[in-house]
């Protein structure tokens, strides 16, 4: 009688699912980073539900005009970044299930290396498909390819794996990953770009860092260096095909700050101006005196804001844009004003000196410092 060719699978990894943490020390250190992060965002601002794209640029979300403009480390940050708690915990929910697993599988550190290449592959998709249309982050893209590592690992081992496992294992898996990224596509808000990125790093990872489960298992082979020549090659091409931003989220700060510090000066002149016709409503304080005082702390100042102002080099696409070209034209519209009123001072021109202070007594700038999203 012949031998079976084919003989009963012996691995039951379904018990790989469970056991102390202790065994899994790189799936509890992500889980206790993203909760760390996400409980110091909510002192420095962020909300409990949700958090402003202001916040979230802060912490180091990715987007494009940022990223492009040589942050690239926001392409790791932003995979422990969330939006609110509920983003918070369903992530947490299918980052233990899926890497706790994962790491007894590959080990700790090749977890680790596809978790990281999966986050970070999914970001550069979402940069190449979204541009600067969106602010993006969240470990999902890492744990999508935490999922696809599981994927290729079971079905490289299919013929040792119990099938009762392997249905239920890949199957589930297969589905669960089918149906969040179907969700993706109907549900607006969420990443799928991310999703579907790191879905396929963490396959390509895996099939690359994968190593022989036991003696049936089959052997690497030259599959491994393929899998990685892959991921390094649709790195490389979404880094060159990513578009270019329309404008540079390095000057959009400038501006910003830029815009902020305007606008505390203008409340000092303004004080300072108040005081100065104070003094000169009081008497003693000759017109000539006045004239300049205004001229020296007044239209001074303003004629410096509205350099600096104007010294700023802004995309027309940038959001502060609009804000900047209006306190220019303010600066600029009180610095005339103020040296219109000193020069009717020293002319003693009641008619002229009436009109400089219409002027100068408009409303100040509309608008904050900057804009709250980008």
């Amino acid at each position: 009688m012949s031998a079976n060719p084919h003989p009963a699978p012996a691995l039951n990894v379904s018990g790989l699912q469970r056991g102390h943490w202790r065994l899994t020390p790189v799936t509890v250190a992500l889980l206790a980073g993203n909760a760390a992060v996400f409980a110091a965002m909510l002192f420095q601002g962020a909300g409990l539900w949700h958090s402003s794209n202001d916040v979230q640029l802060r912490w180091g979300a990715n987007f494009g005009p940022a990223t492009v403009d040589g942050q690239w480390w926001r392409l790791g940050t932003a995979m422990f970044l969330h939006f609110g708690l509920a983003h918070l915990c369903v992530n947490l929910w299918a980052l233990w299930d899926s890497c706790r697993f994962a790491e007894r599988l590959y080990g700790s550190w090749r977890l680790a290396a596809v978790y990281v290449a999966s986050g970070m592959g999914g970001n550069l998709l979402s940069l190449l498909i979204h541009g600067d249309q969106a602010v993006s982050g969240g470990a999902s893209g890492a744990i999508f390819g935490a999922y696809g590592a599981l994927l290729i690992w079971l079905w490289r081992e299919r013929r040792q794996v119990h099938p009762v496992d392997f249905r239920w294992l890949f199957g589930g898996g297969t589905v669960f990953s089918a149906i969040a990224i179907g969700a993706g596509l109907l549900i607006p808000g969420i990443d799928n770009a991310a999703h579907v990125g790191g879905l396929g790093c963490g396959v390509l990872a895996g099939r690359a860092l994968a190593l022989p489960f036991s003696a049936s298992s089959p052997a690497p082979g030259f599959g491994r260096w393929c899998a990685a020549g892959i991921l390094l090659l649709a790195a490389t091409a979404m880094v060159a095909g990513l578009p270019a931003p329309k404008y540079r989220w390095s000057e959009e700060q400038k501006a910003r700050a830029e815009i902020r510090e305007f606008l505390a000066d203008e409340k000092r002149m303004g004080e300072r101006l108040r005081t100065i016709l104070q003094s000169g409503n009081s008497g003693g304080v000759s017109f000539e005196d006045l004239a300049s005082r205004i001229d020296s702390d007044i239209t001074r100042g303003y004629q410096g804001s509205f350099n600096d102002l104007s010294a700023i080099d802004l995309d027309p696409a940038s959001p502060s844009a609009s804000t900047l070209e209006h306190l220019k034209r303010y600066a600029n519209q009180r610095s005339e004003a103020s040296h219109a009123l000193a020069q009717s001072l020293l002319q003693k021109d009641s008619a002229s000196i009436r009109k400089a202070l219409e002027e100068l007594h408009l409303a100040p700038p509309n608008g904050k410092a900057a804009p709250t999203s980008p």
